[in-house]
């Protein structure tokens, strides 16, 4: 991988805009400009490291898989966090998943370098971000500037295919104004833009289909039913349509906690709705796996060693502390140990956040792929690498100056 330095487009705000893309900059007090879309540099693979990229992404899909399958067989999902009742649900879902709780997409995050294979850092199973960019505007990007070169990039035809695929499986209703529905919560830029990409391709694959608030879809029950908060009623939209398949950009963390969880549980588990991303998929979502993947691979070329407490690991070790249920980075830490697991000082980088009271997992701690600018400026990248319905389909970038890639850190477009 090389990072190599460019003028971007003069407009290419306003290209992006056009394109939907309006979360391309995201300013604060502190940074004025907030850029997030940042195509002032461009990182360039040779073939062969697409080739070393897609068939790790390939392996650990299929140990991911795996390791689902152990943690429902081995009883592990309390280890995980999870109560009894996202127990039970994790596992019909999973009991389920050739039916009718099949799984669209996810997203692996990796640690690469020249020096070393890809190393799997964790797995944005249920609600994985950067969709759009890395579909998308990477590749219009691609188109203009370098017409010549080539992407990994084959998520806008995976994505299609995908839900052309669920549109067979599920169950489409009859007259009804909508066969699929799209939630996020709103106003939210990034998640609308994202959902309404998801909308565009699913309308692509035949479905009928629309986009709803997460906060709109409402709660109805049968007339002989007087108790409202009766789980034997049905979600339906602003029409009072029923929701029969939604696609929503929530985690399924949130949506258990919320005061209509069980009424989503008792909805998934009757057969009243399916939900993509599936159920299960909050195992492979949890940091948790990564403890699991290491006990039943371990001295994985794509793995690093991972534990539940740090004290599995020798003095002198560099470690990554992560939230079980973390995203973008919150409450990450890295650390040096000294004995018996207590650290060695400060912790060499650290990121606030909301996480964390659920639990931690400790991974050893890889080198990113880093390249200095011409101003002496140090980047450092994290690979995301996108499967779409059980296929390596593509990769997306992020860079930061800093060591822990989190929510304002940039997308940086690449090519080979």
């Amino acid at each position: 991988m090389q990072r190599v330095e460019i003028a971007p487009r003069s407009d290419w705000k306003a290209k992006a805009e056009a394109a939907g893309f309006d979360w391309h900059s995201a300013p604060t007090p502190e940074d004025p400009v907030g850029t997030y879309w940042d195509e002032s540099a461009y990182w360039r693979l040779t073939s062969d490291e697409v080739d070393v990229l897609e068939a790790a992404t390939t392996e650990l899909h299929g140990m991911c898989l795996e390791a689902v399958e152990q943690a429902i067989k081995r009883k592990l999902l309390p280890y995980f966090g999870f109560d009894a009742a996202a127990v039970v649900l994790i596992e019909e879902s999973w009991r389920r998943r050739d039916d009718d709780q099949l799984s669209l997409y996810g997203r692996f995050d990796f640690a690469y370098t020249s020096e070393a294979p890809p190393k799997m850092l964790e797995y944005n199973a249920d609600t994985p971000t950067g969709l759009y960019e890395a579909a998308v505007m990477q590749w219009m990007w691609l188109e203009e500037r370098f017409p010549e070169s080539d992407q990994f990039n084959s998520l806008h035809e995976g994505l299609v295919e995908a839900w052309g695929k669920l549109r067979e499986n599920l169950p489409q209703g009859e007259n009804e104004a909508a066969a699929l529905h799209l939630t996020c919560l709103m106003p939210h830029a990034e998640d609308e833009g994202t959902l309404h990409y998801m909308l565009d391709t699913a309308l692509e694959a035949g479905w009928t289909a629309k986009a709803i608030a997460a906060g709109d879809i409402g709660w109805a029950v049968p007339e002989d039913v007087t108790d409202p908060t009766d789980p034997r009623g049905h979600f339906t939209d602003l029409q009072d349509t029923q929701i029969r398949t939604l696609f929503k950009i929530v985690p399924w963390d949130w949506l258990l906690a919320d005061d209509f969880g069980a009424r989503l549980s008792s909805a998934v588990m009757e057969k009243r709705l399916t939900v993509i991303e599936p159920a299960w998929k909050m195992v492979p979502a949890n940091k948790a796996i990564l403890a699991l993947l290491w006990e039943m691979y371990p001295g994985h070329p794509n793995l690093l060693p991972a534990f539940m407490d740090r004290t599995s690991f020798a003095a002198g070790t560099k470690v990554v502390a992560k939230p079980l249920l973390g995203r973008e980075g919150a409450n990450i830490s890295i650390a040096i140990l000294g004995e018996g697991g207590a650290l060695d000082g400060a912790p060499i980088a650290s990121q606030d956040g909301a996480y964390g009271a659920e639990g931690y997992v400790y991974q050893a701690h890889a080198p990113l792929a880093s390249a200095t600018d011409a101003k002496g400026v140090t980047h450092n990248a994290v690979i995301g690498s996108w499967v779409i319905d059980g296929v390596s389909r593509g990769i997306g970038i992020r860079e930061d100056t800093g060591l822990i890639t989190h929510n304002r850190s940039r997308f940086v477009p690449h090519l080979f």
